[in-house]
């Protein structure tokens, strides 16, 4: 019996001995495997360079290369001279350090380096410029996770595509460190714009207008760079020095350079293996692999989508009772003695039930009594709502100064064709609710509407994103005023809607575009004759002069540009765009004021006291004239810098005695130099830098009319005049928009 024991004994230690060697043996083994199962690398490659992980279609440049795609733009070149290592895309030499791969979101983060335009008391300091160029082979720059920005307070950054087919960028402008505020760049200090899709690099420049040479002592140099969303938040300390010379760029991937159905049709080299689909990339070209629901890993390997136990993630198993895990998804199923599906909540609304029919009246009849509470709940939040809304409108009405516009039209309603007051629901159904379809024009200020009233009348309807409660009180009067002008001049104001948390302004519609495309547009130019030119000026000094002068309180434009005059089919002159209009009261000359109009048309005298009057209405009107003469646009950076501001370029030009190489070619090839000489002329004397030497818009006025006179005696073939008003308004469309600067280049400007 012992010796059986001692048998027993040895078997049992032999046991634990195989047991041990075992452990010993297969631990490291089955440690590879289970790292390789969740590994994103393919096996045998280079896993990580530093603290990345190196997925693949991407692969380290030295491994084989079996580990990568073959495209150089997925080759990670491992720097091992540093601790911990420095992945880099491509190449060392491109100095792009890889942040992060993303094999679910198809996205690559990488170090770039940032522009800088610096300047010292004697000007540009070269040695700290850089003006960052990036080209991409394969990878787009995500259009949705990145921002271009600007930093500085005499800054104005340009990003173009590496292609040149397109450029874009923003304005930050300021002249005291108290009025910039740390946060979101809203234009004062910092400017952010959007990146437009399929963009694979660009090329950054910056301009300084001054050479900062006002905010030389706390900002001496601009910074332009383009990063992703949540790298940057501006603060006010780094006007004076920056401190990162490198932003994190986020970058769209996708294999291949084919779609999805074209890559499909070649097996050998379609990317994507078991258990996944592809999409085709929606930035860049080329297609992308996800695994399928139900699975999760790296859809770019064999095998390499994985099937998740779902019965052992609580946030993934809905089961009531026992979970049962299938490949590429789960199971519910109910114990012995009830029926269903198991399922908390299933698609038939029923669980797990015990087999009980006295159990199953019980659960209908809370059912119908719940369902029944559940109506009457949502009844009466329907009709508090309801209630809410009203209560919301009367206090936008009130708010937005409806009672002082009541009284006021109700008190003039006798002499003056009163301006009518819309409902929100006649707004919202001429729109169409406001349908994207209907949009005309879109800027700072607001979105401009096509609108069809139930007379069939077309109208536009301006929506804006701005409002500022302490100026309702002139907003009514202003609404008043423009409700009284009668001129054929000027866009009608057809009236309002205060039920809304903005007000809302209807306007009649005009359909030939503004004076802006007609003038730079080369197609449309060649049909505007020197008559019409003339008579278009005459037209729009006119209105100005009725403004200045012959107004029941007279009104200053403040944004006269040819992008506000639009044009009826018979080229008939209509000034839009009271937005950034002031009445002036009749006991003063001028206002002080926030500067606000558009750079290359803004009264340099008023940019630079921030006095406002009629003669800055006058400098605006005068380079309209230069724009007519030359058909030049009033600021265009693709000019040489001397020719960049048309306002200095002309008055150059006829100091020069140069004014006919400057001339439009159609109004050069008409014939009429004395009198294309007296408008100059005339120009000339409304660009005075001195507003006191500048001539009144009425006498402006009166000389266009002579020239006008002058013109239609010499020749009867101009464009025939039709005295019936076309319905009509555009709507905005700003380059830029700075806060305590409004600055517009192109486009049609509607504000408030």
């Amino acid at each position: 019996m012992k010796r059986v024991e001692g048998r027993t004994m040895v078997i049992h230690k032999l046991l634990l001995k195989v047991v041990v060697l075992e452990i010993i043996i297969l631990g490291p083994h089955h440690n590879y495997i289970a790292e390789a199962d969740d590994s994103l690398t393919k096996p045998g490659c280079q896993r990580f360079c530093g603290n990345l992980e190196i997925p693949f279609p991407f692969g380290s440049s030295d491994s084989d290369s079996k580990c990568r795609t073959d495209h150089p733009s997925f080759r990670v070149v491992c720097d091992n001279s540093t601790d911990p290592p420095i992945p880099y895309m491509n190449t060392k030499d491109s100095g792009f350090k890889i942040l992060n791969i993303s094999i679910q979101d198809h996205e690559l983060r990488v170090n770039i380096p940032i522009g800088r335009d610096c300047y010292n008391s004697s000007g540009k300091d070269l040695s700290l410029r850089k003006s960052p160029l990036l080209n991409l082979a394969k990878f787009a720059i995500s259009s949705t996770k990145n921002k271009f920005t600007a930093i500085g307070c005499d800054t104005s950054a340009r990003f173009r595509d590496h292609d040149g087919k397109f450029f874009f960028g923003c304005m930050s402008w300021c002249s005291n460190i108290t009025d910039v505020s740390s946060g979101s760049c809203s234009g004062i200090g910092c400017c952010q714009t959007g990146i437009p899709k399929n963009t694979l690099g660009y090329g950054i420049s910056i301009v300084s207008y001054f050479n900062h040479s006002d905010v030389l002592d706390f900002n001496p140099c601009s910074y332009a760079f383009v990063a992703a969303n949540d790298f940057y938040n501006f603060s006010v300390g780094d006007l004076t020095r920056l401190k990162f010379n490198e932003s994190a760029l986020v970058l769209d991937w996708a294999a291949g350079n084919q779609t999805c159905e074209e890559a499909q049709q070649n097996s050998t080299s379609y990317m994507c293996k078991n258990n996944t689909y592809c999409m085709n990339a929606e930035n860049g070209f080329g297609y992308k692999c996800f695994c399928l629901e139900g699975y999760r890993g790296n859809p770019y390997l064999q095998n390499g989508c994985n099937d998740i136990d779902e019965c052992v993630d609580p946030e993934m198993n809905k089961c009531e009772r026992k979970c049962h895990n299938i490949e590429g998804s789960y199971q519910c199923l109910c114990p012995k003695n009830y029926h269903g599906n198991g399922k908390k909540i299933s698609e038939d609304g029923q669980g797990c039930i015990a087999n009980s029919s006295h159990l199953m009246k019980i659960l209908v009849g809370v059912s119908v009594g719940i369902i029944v509470l559940l109506f009457s709940i949502g009844f009466m939040y329907f009709g508090y709502k309801q209630r809410k809304l009203i209560r919301l409108k009367e206090q936008y009405f009130k708010q937005n100064g409806g009672l002082l516009l009541q009284q006021q039209l109700h008190e003039r309603g006798r002499t003056t064709k009163a301006t009518k007051i819309f409902s929100i629901e006649e707004l919202e159904k001429a729109t169409n609710n406001y349908d994207e379809t209907r949009i005309i024009g879109q800027g700072g200020y607001g979105t401009v509407y096509r609108g069809l009233l139930p007379n069939n009348m077309v109208v536009a309807i301006k929506k804006s994103k701005l409002v500022d409660h302490g100026q309702i009180e002139q907003f009514i009067n202003e609404v008043v005023v423009l409700s009284q002008i009668n001129n054929r001049n000027v866009v009608k104001l057809l009236g309002c809607c205060l039920e809304t948390e903005v007000p809302l302004l209807v306007y009649e519609f005009v359909n030939n575009g503004t004076l802006f495309d007609h003038v730079h547009n080369t197609d449309k130019s060649s049909k505007l004759s020197w008559e019409t030119r003339l008579r278009i000026a005459s037209e729009t000094a006119g209105v100005l002069s009725y403004l200045h002068s012959m107004a029941s309180t007279p009104i200053i434009h403040r944004d006269v540009k040819s992008a506000n005059i639009l044009l009826d089919d018979n080229y008939t002159a209509k000034v839009s765009d009271f937005g950034a209009s002031r009445l002036v009261p009749l006991d003063q000359t001028q206002l002080s004021t926030m500067v606000q109009g558009t750079l290359g048309y803004l009264d340099p005298e008023y940019l630079h006291t921030s006095q406002l009057n009629e003669k800055s209405d006058v400098y605006s009107f005068g380079v309209v004239l230069a724009e007519l003469l030359t058909g030049k646009k009033a600021l265009s950076f693709d000019r040489p810098e001397e020719e960049r501001s048309l306002a200095t370029y002309f008055l150059s030009s006829l100091k020069n005695d140069k004014l006919l190489h400057i001339v439009e070619e159609v109004i050069a090839n008409e014939g009429n130099n004395d009198q294309v000489r007296e408008v100059a002329n005339l120009a000339k004397r409304c660009l005075k830098l001195k507003g006191e030497e500048r001539p009144t818009m009425k006498e402006v006025a009166m000389e266009l009319e002579g020239f006008k006179a002058m013109a239609k005696h010499s020749w009867a073939n101009g464009i025939d005049e039709n005295p019936e008003e076309t319905v009509c308004l555009l709507g905005e469309k700003p380059d830029v928009y700075v806060d305590s600067i409004v600055i517009t280049n192109t486009g049609y400007t509607n504000s408030i």
